[in-house]
């Protein structure tokens, strides 16, 4: 499974800069439903506050949910990866 999930993330990485706001979206579900990979809320985060960046609302709400499940040190570890991310795209 962890080769899976390591190919599945580079994947991730490598698709991303070309999704549409609801692509992001999707993305944040995954993570945090833990779906086809283990649940992280803090890559969750990352991909709801990208998605809302680029107008997603539903993504907006999702966010802000998950926020209240999370640290601080959470949520500002997944804002420095939505920054970097935002950065290398």
């Amino acid at each position: 499974m962890a080769r899976f999930e390591g190919f599945a993330q580079d994947f991730v990485e490598t698709a991303a800069p070309a999704m549409t706001a609801d692509g992001l979206y999707e993305l944040g579900l995954v993570y945090s439903a833990g779906r086809e990979l283990d649940a992280d809320m803090v890559a969750a985060h990352k991909w709801f506050n990208l998605a809302a960046m680029r107008g997603n609302q539903e993504a907006k709400l999702r966010r802000m949910e998950l926020a209240h499940e999370m640290s601080k040190d959470q949520i500002a570890a997944a804002q420095r990866q939505a920054r970097e991310w935002l950065r290398k795209h």
